[in-house]
């Protein structure tokens, strides 16, 4: 936590070495296998237990419960210096850290935490499971369903659009358990892969984060403890809105990632691409649009990590959550597709890496939230 008059930007020193400590991994564990990844469509899970190793699965899971014991900026520090080198690696560690292990931290029984943060913490991947084939923006139209049948609820329905649904083993799945209700009949439930009733569908072929998996998952009768419901019965709505307000920082961090990692790319290229007798990057008008990117990209950090030490603090953070995630999703838009240009004909293939942080860019104004609805929730606040 910063200190009164620190610059946002300053680390501690455990900052600043759980953030090297991260960005040589991605170099030395990530990089190689990106292409590999790319090519497949399909996560490598020997990442996993690396992820693991180095404490990235429960970054701030308590260390009594197997965690890290670190913070919440930790996390945006981890996503960002992954997304830096590959989206679809952050996304397993962002979703993980923001859309499981919170819900877990903030709203679980102390038996919930007991029985699952360990596991979590030491590899087992973790997947929100809220949205559904009618209900994306407008995200508690749920036709997932759930009914009490003596010591267990009985789960029928399906959801769409779930990240790391191909690897995960837990799930925080909302269901209605009270259809005349509205969204006060939602609650979150803790399902795992084994039980009866439950299968990973359809997997989505997507124009970016193609490592990450995006799957479809099944519901048929699958039952599931009594125990197993994740904050209070009828409360899941609250559960995933505030869950959602985490990880919208989460995504922000990934934009800010995404952008960096295709600048520094582009900054290395323009002084070795030799045009008219010199480097393209001692051209004013190059200098200037690089300018300009990284003015924006530094703008889009400082939103990000004042959103993360906020949340740190335990003060209000859900407006500049909402915006964080707006504005770096439009950021890392532009900031790539400059990149792409700047390589000129290079930029369009495959064989240089800025088309991938282009495609990869533009989840960031989709999911968790489209922009749109960051505008929303950003003016009904302004407007009381």
């Amino acid at each position: 936590m910063t200190t009164s008059g620190t610059p946002l930007t300053t680390l501690s020193e455990d900052e600043v070495m759980f953030r090297d400590a991260v960005r040589d991994f991605a170099e030395a564990e990530v990089r190689p296998r990106v292409d590999a990844m790319e090519r497949a469509a399909k996560f490598d899970t020997a990442l996993i237990p690396k992820f693991a190793e180095l404490g990235l699965m429960g970054i701030d899971i308590p260390m009594e419960l197997g965690g890290a014991g670190g913070s919440f900026f930790m996390c945006v520090l981890a996503v960002e210096e992954l997304s830096a080198i590959d989206a679809s690696t952050s996304v397993l560690v962002d979703v993980q850290n923001t859309l499981v292990n919170v819900p877990f931290l903030d709203w679980g029984s102390e038996a919930l935490k007991q029985k699952y943060l360990p596991r979590l913490a030491a590899g087992t991947v973790g997947a929100y499971a809220l949205s559904e084939a009618g209900s994306g923006s407008d995200a508690f139209a749920l036709a997932c369903r759930a009914e009490r049948d003596g010591d267990a609820w009985v789960l029928n329905g399906a959801k769409l659009w779930i990240t790391n649904g191909a690897e995960a083993e837990i799930y925080v799945v909302f269901a209605t358990v009270d259809s005349t209700k509205g969204h006060k009949g939602i609650t979150a439930f803790i399902v795992e892969r084994e039980f009866p009733g439950f299968t990973v569908g359809k997997k989505e072929d997507k124009l970016g984060i193609r490592a990450s998996s995006t799957t479809e998952l099944v519901l048929e009768n699958c039952r599931v403890p009594a125990d197993n419901v994740l904050g209070e019965i009828g409360r899941g709505y609250k559960v995933a809105i505030e869950t959602l307000n985490v990880g919208r920082i989460g995504i922000g961090a990934q934009m800010v990632g995404v952008a960096r990692g295709a600048l520094d790319a582009t900054r290395r290229y323009v002084m070795e691409r030799q045009q008219f007798g010199k480097p393209i990057g001692t051209f004013q008008a190059v200098q200037f649009q690089l300018a300009q990117a990284a003015t924006e990209l530094e703008a889009g950090r400082l939103m990000v990590y004042n959103a993360a030490r906020l949340r740190d603090a335990k003060q209000p953070y859900m407006m500049e959550a909402a915006m964080a995630k707006l504005y770096t999703a439009q950021m890392a838009e532009r900031v790539t597709s400059l990149c792409v240009e700047l390589f000129g004909g290079y930029g369009y293939t495959k064989e240089y890496p800025v088309e991938k942080y282009y495609r990869d860019a533009k989840i960031g104004a989709i999911y968790e939230g489209t922009s749109n609805m960051q505008l929303q929730t950003i003016g009904k606040m302004l407007l009381g």
